[in-house]
């Protein structure tokens, strides 16, 4: 396939596949081996196809199905330095490492991929905007604000997947705990639908065709409210880019070029 997939989104599982003319490749894999293949499979790809995997962050949402994709594949692991030591010392197993520095471009195959750095509470946690045949695709989640670099980075986007976690007035009607609240609202937490809607007032533009809402709390937030904020503002901006939630527990709406 190529194009795009989310394969899951949110906090019991992260993986999307990207597909191009010759690589096929995974952003995270936080789902089981068995998972990810079942839902690979769902698209016409197998696990034992894909070239590589380009890691985001440590937290185990992101990283689950590397332990046992390590011990049955050959699949090199690209991720910076610091999450790969982190890797390490929580999984106890040593894949196959390409280390690549943030905020500096590397090319892999055909493609083009820009680690860019996210505020998360984790060593050195990243976004990617990969470049592909003149397109441009933005994956950014696990953020708690909206940084200038963050910002500058998905400006001129083909293709968005963003994650917009929280409503906050939903979050603190929650029972979950004090600690739990402190931690999403933090600046180094999730993105609430707020700052998500100011950012994409800031850099929707004309050729943007497609947004993935990604990363939404099964408990603090509504994919109701979501629809409607989303799409009153992509209307008053008189987008013609189509808006798809990413969900957790199947694939999200294909991406085929």
């Amino acid at each position: 396939m190529i194009g795009y997939c989310p394969l899951a989104s949110g906090s019991k599982g992260n993986s999307i596949y990207f597909g191009s003319k010759d690589a096929k490749i995974l952003i995270d894999a936080g789902i089981s081996h068995l998972q990810l293949n079942s839902r690979l499979n769902e698209i016409g790809v197998k696990i034992e196809d894909i070239d590589a995997i380009l890691i985001t962050h440590e937290h185990f949402d992101h990283i689950a199905g590397l332990k046992v994709i390590s011990e049955k594949e050959n699949i090199p692991i690209f991720t910076n330095s610091d999450t790969a030591k982190s890797i390490y010392n929580n999984l106890h197993v040593l894949p196959k490492f390409k280390i690549f520095t943030t905020s500096e471009e590397f090319e892999y195959k055909d493609l083009k991929i820009l680690p860019f750095s996210v505020p998360h509470d984790t060593l050195d946690p990243v976004g990617f905007v990969i470049k592909n045949q003149n397109l441009r695709f933005g994956f950014c989640t696990d953020l708690g604000f909206i940084s200038s670099l963050v910002k500058e980075s998905l400006k001129d986007l083909d293709y968005l997947y963003i994650e917009s976690n929280h409503h906050i007035p939903y979050v603190h009607a929650s029972k979950r705990s004090f600690v739990y609240k402190q931690r999403v609202l933090s600046r180094l937490g999730h993105l609430s639908n707020a700052d998500c809607l100011k950012l994409l007032n800031e850099i929707v533009h004309p050729n943007l065709k497609h947004i993935h809402i990604a990363h939404i709390s099964g408990e603090c937030n509504s994919k109701e409210l979501i629809l409607d904020i989303f799409l009153k503002l992509l209307y008053e901006k008189k987008s013609k880019a189509k808006l798809t939630l990413a969900h957790q527990d199947k694939i999200s709406d294909k991406i085929i070029l």
